[in-house]
């Protein structure tokens, strides 16, 4: 579904070239609930925004579905995400100013796609779903962490993604909490068919996952 082909990712801070991702190649197939796991600094933040088109590659070549997208330019790349990704932050990244359902269904929003379904309808059956539909006309600072985690989770499906992208999707939470979100991403993952990819610096949440893949100084040391 997605694979990096001997991807580098370069930055400067002032003068100096920092290598943030080296020499990756990954693929990720349908249906994976995976994990990128290591210490901070590592690069899987950045691996993470490779795989998510949020960022292109210095060098090397990002595929997904066979077609390669290294090369399109930020408004192509964001037709594609749009279809393909959606994404779970450990800020949870909700607009205080929305109430959760609106948040929900800021992507149908924005996009320049054509609808295949009610997005009301959609919105308010995920809510029920991850039990927060009562929560549905609330604003994001009147809800708990773990309420506000879901709710981006059920942003994340809104557009019915082929991949979930979740960026230390339990950090912000208590054990407990972080718990119900980890059972969820596994939910996603079982009973959406979803593919789930994780990024952690836990290697207990790692553990939960089918697949680890472990990055040090920029490189994939295991897979």
């Amino acid at each position: 579904m997605i694979e990096l082909a001997k991807v580098y990712k370069n930055y400067y801070l002032g003068e100096e070239e920092v290598a943030a991702v080296s020499d990756v190649s990954l693929k990720i197939k349908p249906k994976e609930f995976i994990s990128i796991v290591g210490p901070s600094g590592c690069g899987k933040s950045t691996l993470m925004y490779l795989v998510g088109l949020l960022d292109t590659p210095s060098a090397g070549k990002i595929f997904v579905d066979g077609k390669d997208v290294s090369g399109l330019s930020d408004s192509e790349l964001s037709v594609i995400r749009n279809q393909t990704v959606g994404f779970v932050f450990q800020s949870f990244n909700l607009i205080n100013k929305f109430t959760v359902l609106e948040n929900v269904l800021l992507p149908t929003r924005y996009t320049k796609l054509k609808l295949a379904f009610d997005p009301g309808r959609r919105a308010e059956e995920l809510l029920n779903k991850f039990g927060i539909y009562e929560r549905r006309n609330f604003f994001p600072n009147k809800i708990s962490g773990g309420q506000q985690q879901r709710a981006a989770m059920v942003r994340a499906l809104i557009m019915n993604p082929k991949v979930i992208l979740a960026d230390e999707p339990t950090g912000n939470l208590d054990s407990k909490t972080g718990e119900e979100i980890l059972n969820l991403l596994e939910r996603l993952n079982r009973d959406f068919q979803t593919t789930v990819v994780v990024v952690t610096h836990d290697a207990a949440v790692a553990k939960r996952t089918q697949r680890q893949i472990k990055m040090r100084d920029g490189r994939i040391i295991r897979s």
